[in-house]
C-alpha cells in the first residue's frame, strides 16, 4: 500500500515537473521569438511617414503598424511592450520609418519622440518676399499669416514678431533650418530673426573703428548691399572697403542692386537710364548715404565684411563678366575697366 502511494506521489511530482518544464520552455520560446521578431528589419520596400496622434494608445499604435504591413501580428509587439514598458510611452508626432530599421528601433524612436526633421533653405541674398513664397508652398509648415494679402505680408510679420518696423527686410539670417511637422511659419521666422541678432551683435562687438554707421542696423543695410553685389565671399571685404571709402568722402554709393530693389515688381531684368534717374528712396544714384532698410538677407561673410572692411584706396568696381570684379582707385581707370569688361572696347 505504501509503495502504491509512493508511485502515485512520484507520478504527480513528475507531472508537475513536466508541466513546469513545459511552461518554462514555452515562455523561453515566446521570449526568444519576440526578441527575434523585434531584431528583424521591417518588410517595407520604401521609407514611410507615420503620424502618432496625441493620446494614441500603444495597442492602437501596434494596430497602425499592422495595417501598414510593418508587423504581421501585433502579439510580438505587445509582449515586448509588457517586458519593456518604457517603449510603450509613445510620443505624438510625425516619424519617418526607414526600410532598414528594426522594429525595436522603431519603438525606441517613437518612445523618445525622435520626430522626423524637415528642412527649408533660405539662400543668402534672397528677400523676405522670396522667403514667404517658400514658406507658403511648404506642406509641413502651419500657416498663420494671410498669404493672400501680399501687400500686407511684411506688416503681418513685423506685427507677429513685435518688431519696431513695418518693413522687416534683412532681419532674418539665411541658412538651412530643420523643423518638425506642423511648425508655425512665424516660429520659423522667429528663429531666423534670433539667429540674425546673434550674428549681427557678434560682428558689431568686433567692428573696426571710424566706420560710417550710426548703429548696427546701418551696418546690416550695408551688408545686404555687399551680399547683392557679389556671391564671392572672398570679395566681400574689398567691396565693403569701396562703399565705406565712398561714404567717408560723401560720395553716393551708386550701386545697382539698390535701384533694382526700389523698382520692386517693375524690374524686368534690365536697368535703364530712366531707372537710374528715378528718385526712389532706394536709388543710391539719386540719394545720399544708405537706403532706409536692407535690400536682402545678408549672410555671415557680408555682415563681417561690412564691419571689418579691407583697407584699400578703391572707390569703384565693375564686374569682369566671370563672377568677379575689377577694382579701381580713380574714375579714369574705372571707365577703362567698364569699356573693356562691359562694353567690349
Amino acid at each position: 500500500m505504501q509503495f502504491v502511494k509512493y508511485l502515485i506521489k512520484s507520478k504527480f511530482i513528475n507531472t508537475i515537473f513536466l508541466l513546469i518544464l513545459l511552461c518554462v520552455v514555452s515562455i523561453a520560446g515566446l521570449l526568444g521569438m519576440t526578441q527575434y521578431k523585434m531584431e528583424r528589419l521591417n518588410p517595407l520596400n520604401q521609407d514611410t511617414m507615420i503620424e502618432i496622434e496625441r493620446g494614441m494608445s500603444f495597442n492602437r499604435f501596434a494596430y497602425q503598424l499592422s495595417t501598414l504591413g510593418i508587423v504581421n501580428q501585433t502579439l510580438w509587439l505587445k509582449v515586448y511592450g509588457k517586458l519593456n514598458p518604457s517603449f510603450t510611452q509613445i510620443k505624438a508626432g510625425n516619424y519617418l520609418i526607414r526600410n532598414d530599421q528594426r522594429l525595436k528601433d522603431i519603438l525606441l524612436m517613437v518612445s523618445q519622440g525622435q520626430e522626423h526633421q524637415f528642412n527649408i533653405t533660405f539662400v543668402e541674398g534672397s528677400t523676405l518676399a522670396q522667403w514667404l513664397v517658400q514658406i507658403a508652398k511648404h506642406p509641413n509648415i502651419t500657416k498663420t499669416l494671410d498669404y493672400q494679402e501680399t501687400n500686407s505680408l511684411y506688416q503681418q510679420v513685423a506685427s507677429a514678431l513685435n518688431l519696431d518696423t513695418t518693413h522687416p527686410e534683412g532681419l532674418f539670417f539665411p541658412e538651412t533650418y530643420a523643423f518638425t511637422h506642423k511648425t508655425k511659419d512665424i516660429d520659423l521666422l522667429k528663429r531666423a530673426y534670433q539667429q540674425m541678432q546673434i550674428h549681427l551683435n557678434n560682428a558689431w562687438q568686433q567692428k573696426q573703428g571710424n566706420l560710417p554707421y550710426a548703429d548696427s542696423y546701418e551696418a546690416l543695410i550695408m551688408a545686404s548691399i555687399i551680399e547683392k553685389e557679389s556671391g564671392q565671399h572672398s570679395e566681400h571685404q574689398i567691396i565693403a572697403s569701396v562703399f565705406v571709402n565712398r561714404l567717408q568722402k560723401n560720395m553716393r554709393l551708386q550701386t545697382d542692386p539698390t535701384v533694382i530693389y526700389g523698382l520692386a515688381d517693375r524690374y524686368k531684368g534690365n536697368i535703364t537710364r530712366k531707372h537710374l534717374r528715378e528718385k526712389t528712396q532706394y536709388n543710391t544714384y539719386r540719394i545720399n548715404g544708405l537706403p532706409p532698410t536692407p535690400i536682402a538677407m545678408p549672410g555671415k561673410s557680408a555682415i563681417v565684411a561690412a564691419l571689418q572692411p579691407a583697407q584699400t584706396d578703391y572707390y569703384y568696381f565693375v564686374s569682369d563678366g566671370k563672377g568677379k570684379h575689377i577694382f579701381s582707385t580713380n574714375l579714369k581707370d574705372h571707365n577703362r575697366a567698364v569699356a573693356k569688361y562691359q562694353l567690349g572696347q
